[in-house]
């Protein structure tokens, strides 16, 4: 008699439970691969393993940074470390680089001029491509859709001498122009795929509930989908800026001595000055600052941007 007391109780009490919290809802696939995945990364050997790999991947760049501010015989005669026990820093080796024989203040800013549009043009391209294979049905779409993507294997460097030879055709040599045209076309395969995958992860309810009211592609991609679409834009803008802004191939090869980038600057300070360091670590330095806070400002949309169309839940 008690124990069908009790258990009477106790299916009360916990209908009572259910009644005041609501019913319990079940978990989705992606939430429930979140939660195990906070439970698995939140262990004490995860926690060791990932500061130990964090550690070990930024000692080089913390001692670029240390290097680029110490004296140029310090460097010849002592590693970074010892600035640890005896610091004796100096801003000699950014004024060499900025404003005496390194002088990269004209390539950084071709650097900017370089790579903002081959950003900007290729994310616009690739917006209306990548809508016409989500969206858009016509003959032929898969194939093509296959051979975009197959051209991401192509290498560069096998694209080098025709493309060279069509812009000495165009009278575009060594301009700005073949650099930005360059960056366009290497990059577009990577953004149609990115952004076409993106597209399709957006609900079709969405597209079609546009239709019904009216809506023709130039409203559907304008005002349903390009809300959708920002963090891939930002993940694509991410990734081609920071592999343009790093590009030495192209700048090298296309663009002449007036409009040549930061990287090929350095390049040839290693070439000239293989044995000033601290010329080479300063410039350096200067060159990777602005990837650098760009990708950390940028960071959350680049990981959501990768990630679109990866896992379905």
């Amino acid at each position: 008699m008690s124990d069908t007391t009790g258990g009477a109780t106790a299916a009360a009490t916990t209908s009572s439970a259910n009644q005041a919290h609501g019913p319990v809802r079940k978990l989705t696939r992606a939430e429930q691969r979140k939660e195990d995945n906070k439970t698995r990364l939140a262990s004490p050997a995860a926690s060791v393993i990932a500061i130990v790999i964090a550690v070990l991947w930024t000692i080089p760049t913390a001692g670029l940074l240390i290097t680029s501010f110490r004296e140029p015989g310090d460097i010849r005669r002592t590693g970074w470390w010892t600035s640890f026990v005896n610091p004796n820093f100096s801003l000699v080796n950014y004024e060499t680089v900025l404003t005496g024989s390194g002088d990269l203040v004209n390539p950084f800013i071709n650097s900017l001029i370089i790579t903002i549009p081959s950003v900007i043009i290729p994310i616009i391209l690739a917006l209306l491509a990548a809508y016409a294979f989500a969206w858009i049905d016509f003959k032929g779409r898969d194939w093509l859709f296959a051979a975009v993507f197959a051209l991401q294997i192509v290498p560069i460097q096998v694209t080098l001498v025709p493309l060279l030879t069509q812009y000495v055709r165009f009278g575009i040599a060594g301009s700005y122009w073949t650099v930005w045209l360059s960056h366009t076309i290497f990059g577009l395969p990577l953004a149609i795929f990115l952004l076409h995958n993106f597209m399709r992860e957006i609900p079709r309810s969405l597209i079609e509930a546009a239709r019904v009211d009216g809506a023709g592609h130039v409203r559907v991609f304008f005002q349903v989908l390009m809300p959708l679409l920002v963090p891939a834009i930002a993940s694509f803008g991410i990734f081609q800026f920071l592999w343009v802004w790093n590009d030495l191939l192209v700048g090298l090869t296309f663009a002449s001595a007036e409009y040549r980038p930061i990287t090929v600057m350095i390049a040839e300070m290693v070439g000239s000055r293989g044995q000033a360091w601290h010329v080479l670590s300063a410039g350096a330095f200067v060159a990777m600052l602005l990837p650098v806070i760009v990708f950390l400002s940028l960071q959350r949309y680049f990981v959501r941007g990768m990630l679109a169309g990866g896992v379905k839940g």
